[in-house]
């Protein structure tokens, strides 16, 4: 019996000092939404990535270049006149980009993408086609809930198409079409006329 605790259970290594405790937020505190993103770090699990990417966020829109020593430029910069100003440094802050695919467009992740964009939070998009394409359809008609277990076969016999959990109308698409599809006719005839590709 000895042999076999001995097998099963050690004691216990001391945690070093600096590591995080698991704890989550407290509701009987209020709702506070700055302190619950802080407290998603020591939430576990993927909550913990969502604070790992929070807290990456706030890195880069509290950058600046000033925060680059001199020496540490590339030559290129160490050498721009316009950079040895503290204060321009201190105005030119990280360039961010934001990539995202065309399914991020069909959910309501859109409107969440919309609002960091219409409030300057991102500099450049960097997406597909059909992100471009499942936007201009959202302007037309809606997407509504449905379910991941739907059958495929099923809703296509009623017109329907599912993106996850999402439902689309073909006539959706079919909307977005007949609105397209004029103005790139359009667009063909006057570069014809004005022999002006564009």
């Amino acid at each position: 019996r000895k042999i076999l605790l001995s097998c099963l259970y050690y004691h216990s290594a001391e945690m070093p000092a600096d590591t995080p405790i698991c704890k989550g937020y407290d509701f009987n505190d209020g709702v506070n939404l700055d302190k619950m993103l802080e407290k998603m770090l020591t939430t576990g699990f993927q909550a913990t990535n969502v604070g790992l990417v929070i807290d990456e966020i706030r890195k880069m829109r509290k950058w600046r270049l000033s925060d680059v020593k001199h020496e540490d430029l590339s030559p290129i910069y160490q050498n721009d006149e316009r950079l040895q100003d503290l204060e321009t440094c201190k105005s030119i802050r990280a360039k961010i980009f934001l990539a995202f695919t065309s399914n991020q467009i069909s959910c309501g992740q859109r409107e969440i993408i919309r609002f960091l964009v219409e409030h300057k939070m991102v500099d450049v998009l960097v997406t597909t086609a059909g992100a471009v394409e499942e936007d201009l359809i959202k302007c037309l008609r809606p997407t509504y809930m449905g379910d991941f277990k739907l059958k495929g076969a099923d809703l296509r016999k009623k017109g329907i198409n599912r993106i996850g959990n999402l439902l689309v109308p073909n006539k959706n698409y079919c909307e977005f079409e007949d609105w397209l599809m004029p103005q790139l006719n359009q667009f063909h005839d006057e570069q014809e006329k004005n022999k002006k590709v564009f």
